[in-house]
């Protein structure tokens, strides 16, 4: 019994570091990220990491999450989909 504990206890220190450091993927910031960032988002592509650079070189950083929705190809259905990847901080 001692053994077995002691591997479970190794284990799961090696899975919550590989949890932290590959299963979850740092969040882009949208108010930074240059265009090959905002491509690592689920959902965008070329065209829309153009359109997000461009919607906040003219309109200022987003001051939120959801004013993505201001960038055209940015439904809430989408917003929904890229929520859990990015970050306005």
């Amino acid at each position: 019994t001692g053994e077995s504990s002691s591997v479970a206890s190794n284990a799961s220190i090696s899975f919550g570091s590989n949890s932290n450091t590959s299963g979850t993927a740092p969040k882009i910031n949208v108010n930074r990220a240059s265009e090959d960032d905002l491509q690592s988002i689920p959902g965008v592509g070329p065209s829309l990491a153009a359109k997000i650079i461009k919607d906040r070189e003219n309109n200022g950083p987003f001051a939120s999450v959801d004013d993505l929705t201001r960038v055209s190809g940015i439904g809430e259905k989408k917003l929904d989909s890229m929520r859990d990847s990015i970050t306005i901080g």
